[in-house]
């Protein structure tokens, strides 16, 4: 009784650390079914909390002008528990996406987008819920451009369009979209893209600006 209620509040710093990492709004109910599933081992989850508690001490320390070091140090300690968890549970998408985190927040972006290749991947992509799979479609987007904006460009419309499938309430995914797509040349579809975004989330400055510039350029034309 004591080692699971410790796992209990283990998971609660665990919603709270998470749902500011990748947008995961409905997250913490996920995460609640998750805990019940009977595949996963008790150890399992401690190693997937203990990481994710780290990832939060590592981004935490990331905005600290002196705190590269102990980021580093505990981004490194995050990928290392994501590690034992995925031994332990291979199948389960989490601890992948955990270990992307930490290694994009350690700037290795390659081995990051590996790994969510793996989360998004079957069978494991089958441990994810639809807004869970949306949110890791719309990180592995932003890994393919910080990359290589120009040449991984068609990739990360591709996965913008997977996120958008499976949450049409991505507002941040729609906005990205629309980014894409002006890059590629497609101003209509950049601008549908935008006007969705705004329409979810109206205080999106990225999208406002975009339209705004679109709307003066079709005028001066």
């Amino acid at each position: 009784m004591v080692a699971d209620s410790s796992v209990w509040v283990q998971a609660l710093v665990l919603l709270l650390a998470l749902a500011g990492f990748f947008g995961l709004r409905s997250f913490p109910k996920h995460v609640m079914s998750r805990l019940r599933r009977p595949s996963l081992s008790l150890q399992s989850r401690r190693h997937f909390f203990n990481g994710a508690q780290l990832l939060a001490r590592a981004r935490a320390s990331s905005n600290k002008s002196s705190g590269s070091r102990s980021t580093s140090a505990l981004a490194r300690s995050a990928c290392d528990e994501a590690d034992r968890a995925i031994a332990l549970d291979p199948r389960d998408a989490a601890p992948h996406i955990l270990k992307a985190l930490a290694l994009d927040l350690l700037g290795r972006h390659h081995p990051a987008l590996r790994s969510l290749d793996t989360a998004l991947a079957p069978p494991v992509c089958k441990s994810l819920e639809p807004r869970e799979r949306a949110d890791a479609h719309l990180k592995r987007a932003e890994l393919h451009l910080s990359l290589n904006r120009r040449r991984r460009l068609d990739q990360a419309i591709a996965d913008l369009l997977e996120a958008v499938r499976f949450n049409s309430e991505n507002a941040k995914a729609f906005c990205l979209l629309g980014e894409c797509y002006e890059e590629k040349g497609l101003p209509d579809e950049a601008r549908r893209a935008y006007e969705t975004a705004i329409g979810i989330d109206e205080s999106l400055i990225i999208a406002n600006e975009a339209l705004r510039k679109m709307s003066s350029a079709k005028v001066g034309s």
